[in-house]
């Protein structure tokens, strides 16, 4: 028998990411409206919640089943997500909020869970590292993947396996990696163990794979057309899987798909069997969907009508199915042949409707899944980094900084496309959903879906990483192209030459956002880590700088939230802090360091002197190990990595419009420091700070009076970065905009600077490669104002 829709399961409000059927009368499910929910069936053909647990206001991401114990006759729930923490519940009819057990350890959003049958635990997570808990306690640390652990399997107590977005697949013995399973072209997102062969996984590049243990493919599954992000097995072995193509697929042993099962939401995140053989999925649209081979089970036949008439109405772009020309389409005649293998899709006309149906083999029927619209209306494409777009929108970050360039091709999930943007213009994630919203509200209108609630199909959050400041979102027109962009909803705009398009540009930068409660938890965990050991306890913190700690997160906490601090910082918070900066261990100074960052973005109660900036600096390079930085030829530790992007950040929030041009001393001394910076091991992320260091100065020197030699020093150090090896547009784009500022504020505003020739043929000649590399629009309209300015 085919399977048909069994029961709808509604109560989520956003995303479910994750479920899990551990027996036919019990479903769980995590979902993005930050709750977890256990399901009871209370028929043939429905559930009902049981229990809605929630352990905090952060998207749950993983969920897992406890076997039962005496303590928890009806196992337990483990969940995990954005907090980075995994929660225990025992399962009852009662709703939750504080869970029996918490583990902590990761550093990151954890993203996948699994539980051995003896009741082992396993997490993986964005911070790179699969962890293995017994007896609610840690006991391996799985560290060997380069990127994200999107998910995780436990074979035995002691063997896992884990899969990574490096592409890489491990199997572990305990804590050490004992094969490498090389093949999928990108992310791996599930895992699922396939008896008497070895296990199957799935692929961002649209495959599934079956593997032996030992390491070679047994087959590979293909048929999905975009993104498979989740595996199950049936009891019978049959592989179920879900993707980004709005479909659960069923495998037949020998490769072929048997039934693909089209769901009206544009992301099927995860899918889980039951014992009896009936199939879980959870969706974008916020709904769990059970499906069933047992005609007793389907749900009735006005349900099933329901959910045929809801597939139907979804509007497909034209790119996810090919390239669609409506006068070559045959009529509705053409359903009258059969299908070639389920899921084949065909596309025919309906009057001036392109109507995509596609092959059921089980009621040996076509079934209509949408309708085709036209990506662009304009038909034109748009080049961007060497690549077409069908549009290319300007992103106003702030009144007065340099704009970003937003590409968008309309087949693309829109997520997808802002989270891309976000990551790669060092943005935090929080903004998601207004990008979003204004990509949907700009791209012609293109119905990508009825599902408004869908999440990024690579993350579903935001990674902890500084923004500039928050983002003001609203659509306006943008003079040099005509396109849509973003604005800030603020006063007039700085008044600019007519003569140029992007300089002068006078609004600093800022690295603002941050998790501070969990910046302070991992402060003070490092603390009682130091404080418990008998060799490090003299670098704990003491009782009285315990106190103006906690004085300085109420004070970041509330100033960061908008909210009128109750209490103030001054310098001895900063000495503080500075003095725990000197002493803590290198690979515990990030947090300090991160603090740091934000007590330059927000006023002090009284500034700081000049040769207390230079003492804070000064302690600040040295926590970085800025010698060993500067001196080592290797590439730099993940410690030293971190500390570094945390200084630049730090050194650009202290550039600010409050910055006192006078007393350049500390200014001089920084930027005769970065001088030394290794550019060949810096990271994109580096080079993007360093450049709105550059940045930030040169608004200091348009708006007052800056020492003659410390003006050139910072435009010796812009041509040095212009200079040195551009593999990101953004970088380069900051850094020409500091150096048309420079070269403004010089010769408009009657501050000369000498430039030496030799500078000035290094500049024509960093710049001209830069516009060769990067061919945006930006970039050469910054080009042209410079050379103006030359």
């Amino acid at each position: 028998m085919p399977y048909k829709l069994s029961a709808t399961l509604l109560s989520h409000t956003s995303d479910v990411r994750a479920v899990a059927s551990p027996s036919d009368n019990l479903i769980l499910s995590a979902s993005r409206d930050s709750s977890a929910i256990s399901w009871s069936r209370v028929s043939s053909s429905s559930f009902c919640p049981e229990s809605v647990i929630r352990a905090g206001s952060r998207f749950v991401n993983a969920v897992a089943y406890l076997p039962p114990t005496p303590a928890a006759p009806r196992g337990s729930i483990v969940v995990g997500g954005q907090d980075m923490v995994i929660n225990i519940f025992t399962l009852d009819a009662s709703n939750k909020d504080d869970p029996e057990y918490t583990l902590v350890g990761h550093s990151d959003n954890v993203c996948s869970l699994g539980v051995s049958p003896e009741g082992t635990i396993i997490s993986g997570s964005w911070d790179k590292t699969a962890k293995v808990w017994k007896n609610f306690s840690l006991q391996y640390d799985l560290r060997g993947h380069e990127q994200s652990v999107w998910s995780v399997l436990a074979i035995s107590e002691t063997e896992f396996l884990t899969a990574s977005a490096d592409k890489t697949i491990k199997l572990w013995n305990q804590h050490k990696a004992i094969r490498t399973y090389k093949g999928h072209r990108d992310a791996v997102r599930g895992l699922a163990l396939v008896q008497d062969i070895g296990f199957a996984s799935c692929s961002n590049d649209s495959e599934v794979r079956v593997w032996t243990m030992e390491g070679d493919t047994v087959y590979t599954l293909s048929g999905h057309t975009s993104f498979v992000y989740s595996l199950s097995v049936l009891p019978n072995r049959v592989l179920v899987s879900a993707g980004e193509d709005r479909s659960v697929r069923i495998w037949r042993a020998d490769g072929e798909c048997s039934q693909v099962l089209i769901h009206p939401a544009i992301s099927v995140w995860t899918v889980s069997s039951m014992p009896n053989g009936d199939i879980v999925s959870g969706c974008s649209d916020g709904v769990i969907r059970v499906f069933s081979e047992s005609e007793e089970r389907w749900a009735s036949f006005a349900e099933l009508k329901a959910f045929e008439d809801e597939v139907s109405r979804q509007s497909l772009p034209s790119q996810q199915v090919g390239d669609v020309k409506k006068g070559d389409l045959p009529g509705h005649e053409a359903l009258a042949f059969p299908g070639r293998k389920a899921g084949e899709v065909k596309m025919v006309r309906n009057g001036d409707v392109v109507e995509a149906h596609q092959w059921d083999s089980s009621s040996s029927s076509w079934q209509k899944v949408g309708e085709v619209v036209d990506a662009v209306g304009s038909g034109r494409k748009q080049l961007y980094n060497g690549k077409e777009y069908d549009y290319v929108f300007d992103v106003d970050i702030q009144e007065g900084a340099p704009p970003l360039k937003l590409p968008v091709n309309v087949s693309e999930n829109p997520y997808a496309v802002a989270q891309r943007f976000l990551e790669q213009n060092d943005l935090s994630m929080s903004y998601l959903d207004q990008i979003v919203k204004f990509i949907e509200q700009n791209t012609a209108g293109i119905n990508l879906g009825n599902d408004s609630n869908y999440a990024d199909p690579y993350t579903d959050t935001s990674r902890p990483c500084d923004l500039l400041q928050a983002l003001h979102l609203c659509p306006a027109a943008d003079p040099y192209t005509g396109a849509s962009r973003y604005t800030a909803p603020s006063a007039s705009a700085p008044p600019e030459s007519p003569a140029f398009k992007i300089i002068p540009y006078s609004k600093p930068l800022s690295f603002k956002q941050a998790n501070i409660p969990a910046m302070q938890a991992k402060m003070y965990q490092f603390n009682e880590a130091l404080r418990t050991e008998k060799s490090t306890e003299v670098f704990a913190m003491y009782p009285e700088e315990l106190g103006m700690i906690e004085e300085v997160f109420t004070y970041l906490s509330q100033a960061s939230s908008q909210s009128s601090p109750t209490t103030t910082l001054t310098r001895a918070h900063v000495e503080t802090v500075t003095r725990i900066l000197d002493r803590w261990p290198m690979s515990q100074r990030f947090p300090v360091l991160d603090v740091c960052r934000l007590i330059m973005a927000y006023p002090l109660h009284a500034p700081l002197t000049p040769s207390s900036r230079e003492k804070l600096f000064d302690s600040l390079f040295k926590a970085c190990d800025w010698t060993a930085v500067i001196t080592g030829e290797k590439a730099m530790t993940k410690s030293q990595e971190t500390n570094v992007l945390l200084l630049f950040r730090t050194i650009a929030n202290s550039l600010q419009e409050q910055t006192p041009e006078n007393g350049a001393l500390w200014i001089t001394q920084v930027f005769t420091t970065l001088a030394r910076a290794p550019q060949l091991l810096l990271t994109k992320a580096h080079k993007v700070a360093l450049a709105s260091i550059l940045f930030n100065f040169s608004c200091i020197g348009i708006k007052g009076s800056v020492p003659a030699e410390t003006r050139a020093l910072h435009l010796s150090l812009i041509i040095q970065l212009l200079r040195a090896r551009n593999d990101d547009p953004e970088a380069a784009y900051r850094t020409c905009v500091a150096l048309g500022n420079v070269l403004y504020a010089s010769k408009l505003q009657k501050a000369p600077l000498h430039i030496r020739p030799s500078q000035i043929t290094d500049i024509k000649g960093a710049v001209g490669a830069i516009k060769s590399t990067f061919p945006d629009q930006r970039i050469a309209d910054v080009y042209l104002d410079i050379m103006a300015l030359v």
